[in-house]
């Protein structure tokens, strides 16, 4: 085994140093990689060869999910000095990028635009990972041509459960390379993966298309714009109503159509993304289109988290939701700071915060169950490519009339206030399971899961994941369900002990916006290079 896994070592090596042609490779920044590897490697063995089941600790989070933080230190496997980027080849005949997991996507666009280069797929939130799009599931407004975030990755090193390290791409170990997408990291250790990168330019040309006729008129656009052969790099949409909302496109260019306004979202006195679209809608009759700085579009949801961070004005009543106090409060209202707030409080548990996929035939009839049941809105919807099967991201076994290519998804997202009472929530979130499975949609495994096993196994290749939890020595690793499922076996009686204090108003919140403080995560925001791409005039 020793000479196996240090045969394996040495060839990730000598992966890595066949970069070394690359403009700013050194050995230096190869060589600390390995080292860290090795670390992280090491501690991945002594559970394996002790048997124990461990808890992978990254330094970061946005998931709505419990984090290892503040489990048993001993179980934890610390991956979080995993945070560089190493290399940018910005070669014509082959742009890629070299980068450890946990190495946020406001840092990676930084280093890619030095390059005038980003990745095909940026995760909206600035603060998600390049390791966290791999393990879970990232649809983002260029998924519709480019897949999921993974679908962008050449190739991923990974530390086995047993300690080995080995490297996997679509040639080697491809059923370990796609199988490991979306499988919350129950297969291995990422340890660095190789990010295709293509051509940046200055501005996404926005164009604003108003919908009044519900989710009908929506999918009937949202299809034809994805499917039509037009230059769109960016396709999404927001309902803000059951009737009214809004499909939004994006075009990549250096020189925006002649008299078209500029307009930004990263400075406090910026709009939210999410209002300004609605203003746009509400005062035009037709299509209507800004410029948006690349990185500004990019990060377009994150002051606001989309349009959760409202959600933080009604938990203190008195409180106006308006442009002056947006401004006042923005540290606090950037993604990276409410997910601190949101876990520190405990009113992640008190939110409904889910991302579902659902064919095109079904979409319409979730939204008015969601209208009736939960009422919840704005909702977002985002066009997706789907992944080669067998998957764990959310999937549809239905195929275009070729009889090869998977038919597209749409994916909704469901942030908004959920019932006050514990039952209710559990209730609420059961209810949208049980739809879901109706209707024959999925939902995202960032948020907590409340499936029984049988149930959560059906929508997956239970065989196929097994044989590759086997085949790659992941049995000692806690298994998909192992990680995503709610502790709603918890009754309420406990409940209400456990939480007493922590739930009395205003405790939780004034804690949680102690945490979020304590975190510095505000700073990251504040210091952001990428606002200055296209300079301010």
């Amino acid at each position: 085994m020793a000479s196996q896994q240090s045969s394996s070592r040495t060839q990730c090596t000598q992966r890595w140093t066949e970069e070394q042609h690359v403009d700013g490779y050194t050995a230096e920044v190869i060589d600390d990689h390995n080292r860290e590897v090795e670390k992280v490697a090491a501690a991945v063995r002594s559970f394996y060869d002790r048997g124990e089941k461990f808890r992978i600790y990254h330094g970061s989070t946005n998931s709505t999910r419990k984090s290892a933080v503040g489990r048993d230190p001993r179980k934890v496997v610390d991956t979080s000095r995993l945070n560089k980027v190493l290399l940018v080849n910005a070669n014509a005949e082959q742009r890629y990028s070299l980068v450890q997991p946990n190495v946020p996507m406001d840092r990676l666009i930084e280093e890619t635009l030095k390059h005038g280069l980003i990745p095909p797929v940026v995760m909206e939130f600035p603060g998600i990972t390049a390791g966290g799009g791999y393990a879970g599931t990232s649809g983002e407004s260029s998924s519709f041509r480019h897949g999921f975030f993974d679908r962008t990755l050449e190739q991923v090193e990974m530390v086995l459960a047993n300690g080995e390290v080995l490297v996997c791409s679509e040639t080697e170990h491809p059923d370990l390379f796609h199988g490991a997408a979306g499988a919350v990291g129950t297969l291995g250790v990422t340890t660095l993966v190789k990010l295709r990168l293509r051509k940046a330019k200055k501005y996404v040309e926005t164009t604003y298309h108003s919908i009044s006729n519900g989710m009908p008129e929506a999918m009937a656009k949202l299809q034809e714009l994805a499917s039509s052969s037009n230059d769109l790099d960016y396709l999404d949409g927001i309902m803000f109503s059951k009737s009214h909302g809004a499909v939004i496109t994006g075009r990549l260019t250096d020189a925006p159509t002649p008299g078209t306004p500029i307009q930004r979202f990263s400075d406090p006195s910026d709009p939210w993304f999410y209002l300004h679209v609605q203003t746009r809608i509400s005062n035009s009759t037709g299509p209507t289109t800004d410029a948006i700085p690349l990185p500004d579009y990019l990060f377009r949801y994150d002051r606001g988290g989309f349009w959760v961070g409202a959600a933080s004005f009604k938990y203190f009543p008195g409180m106006p939701f308006n442009a002056f106090t947006r401004w006042w409060l923005d540290d606090f209202l950037h993604t990276r700071m409410l997910y601190n707030a949101l876990h520190a409080s405990g009113q992640s548990e008190r939110m409904i915060v889910q991302d579902v996929a659902l064919p095109y035939a079904t979409a319409a009839e979730f939204v008015d169950y969601t209208d009736s049941r939960l009422g919840i809105y704005p909702l977002w919807l985002c066009p997706l490519k789907q992944s080669p099967l067998p998957t764990m991201h959310p999937h549809l076994d239905e195929y275009e009339a070729d009889g090869a290519t998977l038919k597209p998804l749409l994916n909704i997202g469901l942030w908004g206030l959920g019932p006050t009472t514990r039952e209710g929530f559990i209730e609420a979130n059961r209810d949208i399971e049980k739809k879901l499975q109706e209707l024959g949609g999925m939902k995202w495994l960032y948020a907590q899961t409340y499936y029984s096993e049988k149930e959560f196994w059906a929508g997956f290749d239970k065989a196929w994941y097994d044989e590759l939890r086997e085949k790659y020595h992941a049995t000692s690793l806690p298994t998909v369900y192992d990680k995503v499922k709610g502790d709603h076996g918890r009754d309420a009686a406990e409940w209400s002990v456990t939480r007493a204090f922590w739930d009395t108003w205003p405790v939780s919140g004034l804690w949680g916006l102690v945490k979020a403080i304590e975190s510095g995560d505000y700073l990251s925001a504040r210091s952001a290079s990428w606002k200055t791409w296209v300079p301010r005039t």
